[in-house]
Order: C-alpha cells, then sequence, then structure tokens
C-alpha cells in the first residue's frame, strides 16, 4: 500500500518519545507501510545525536541544566520545546528506505511547498563544504547540511535562518528519521541556543493553525509516497503503553546517555 499513515501524539518525556519512535520503526517494517507520529514535550528537553559526545553537551553552558536524551538517530543536539517534532518510518524495501536523501527531501521539500502557500519563501539548503566545521558544532540549528528548510534574511547571510533540520538512523529493517520544525525557542533558554522560528520571522504565522500546516505538509508527503494521507487510530504512544514503557527503561539508563 502507498500512501502515509500518521498520528498525532500527546506531549511526553524525552525517554517515552525516543521509545515511542523506535517502536514506529518496528511497525513500519512489520506493515511494510511509511508512518510517521508528530508531537510535543512535557519539558523542554535537549536530544542529543547518537554519535554526538556526552561530555561535550554537559559542557556546554547554553544548555546546562536541561534535561538530555540521546537519540538513535544521527545529527545534532536539539532544544525541544518550541518546535514541533516528527518521527517518520518507511521499510528499507521503499523507495525512501534505500538512499538517504530521498526521505530527506520527501518531507523538507514538501514543507518548502505547502509554506509557499501560506505565503512563506522558505528554500533548501544546499549544505556547506566539510571544511565548515558543521560536525563539530553542538547544535543541530547551528549546522547547515543539504535540504535543511531555511528563511533568508539580511542578518542571517547566504545560510539564512533554519526553520526544519532532519537526522536519520538506518536500522534492521527499517529507517527511522528524527525532524524538528522550530517555531520558537523558550524565552528562558540562554542565548546561544536560542534561533528563530518561524513564528519569529513571520509576522502571519501566529494566526496560523498548526494542526491545518502539519496536516497540508502530510498530504504533500503522502502524494509525494504515492498515496493519500491516513490518519492512525488513537494515539501511537498512548495505544502502545506497555511496549512503549518498556523500552523507555533504556533511554532512562545512564548506560545509554553515556555510551559516547
Amino acid at each position: 500500500m502507498s500512501g502515509l499513515v500518521a498520528w498525532w501524539d500527546d506531549p511526553a518525556s524525552g525517554p517515552e518519545n525516543m521509545a515511542a519512535d523506535e517502536v514506529l520503526a518496528a511497525e513500519a517494517a512489520a506493515t511494510g507501510r511509511p508512518l510517521v507520529r508528530f508531537y510535543g514535550w512535557s519539558e523542554p528537553t535537549v536530544s542529543l545525536g547518537g554519535f554526538q559526545r556526552l561530555a561535550e553537551a554537559r559542557a556546554s553552558a547554553a544548555i546546562a541544566g536541561l534535561p538530555l536524551v540521546r537519540r538513535p538517530s544521527g545529527g545534532g543536539a536539539i532544544l525541544h520545546g518550541g518546535d514541533l517534532t516528527y518521527a517518520a518510518a518507511v521499510p528499507r524495501g521503499h523507495p525512501w528506505g534505500g538512499d538517504p536523501q530521498s526521505l530527506y527531501d520527501a518531507f523538507h521539500a514538501a514543507l518548502e511547498t505547502v509554506l509557499r502557500d501560506f505565503g512563506v519563501a522558505a528554500t533548501r539548503h544546499p549544505g556547506r563544504p566539510r571544511d565548515a566545521g558543521d560536525e563539530h558544532r553542538l547544535l543541530c540549528f547551528d549546522r547547515r547540511a543539504r535540504g535543511d528548510l531555511i528563511v533568508a534574511s539580511a542578518a542571517a547571510g547566504a545560510d539564512g535562518h533554519k526553520i526544519l533540520g532532519s537526522a536519520q538512523r538506518r536500522l534492521h529493517a527499517a529507517v527511522l528519521q528524527h525532524g524538528s520544525l522550530l517555531l520558537a525557542t523558550p524565552p528562558t533558554v540562554p542565548s546561544p541556543a536560542r534561533h528563530p522560528g518561524l513564528l519569529d520571522l513571520v509576522v502571519a504565522a501566529s494566526s496560523w493553525d498548526l494542526r491545518e500546516l502539519a496536516t497540508a505538509w502530510l498530504q504533500e508527503v503522502a502524494a509525494r509516497a504515492g498515496g493519500a494521507l491516513e490518519a492512525g487510530p488513537d494515539r501511537f504512544a498512548g495505544s502502545r503503553k506497555r511496549v512503549v514503557a518498556e523500552r523507555a527503561c533504556r533511554f532512562r539508563d545512564e548506560a545509554w546517555l553515556e555510551r559516547r
């Protein structure tokens, strides 16, 4: 079957969210369909990329005191609390499962199209050269990778303001992709970790219906997958509490957080 099955979940803790995303990947592999869930966070939390050094995060004054969770996916650290987070999972045999960039582009190009309909001229960044040192930058929104969605401004220069970034993990039977659409940084966050989001950059965004925007975004992704958008029954994590709780134990374990 083509298209996309989507859920909109309640806010949860970092370990619960990461566990639910792994369950999502397992179900994508079992059903043979692309799946996605949007969700929030029960408190401002920093998710570290799976390969980032914990010592670097703990030494950063910009995120000091914030809860940390390690994602199974790669990429840079993301400060959650003022963003809309998604997890997408596709079977390895899906056309998007064979090439990492194709799954990035499916979501990023779709939002680029939808934001244009909302009157926002967002574009995809071509990516910076390796000698730009992005891999050494702790925070995802300080980096620029090929396909990152940006909004241009004179103050930001050629790199623009990044509003959407994603990272992947290729599992045995599925590909799991995390993404963060930045809306606004929580006001209590120190300035080095603050990045302007859609609500800061686009005056009209304050009047938007976020669910309407997200639905239009996913409809566009589903169309690119060759089908329609299908709403998943109930809440994804809420209807799978037992298995999510079991998997969340690993993400709460210091051994997982300290693995790098």
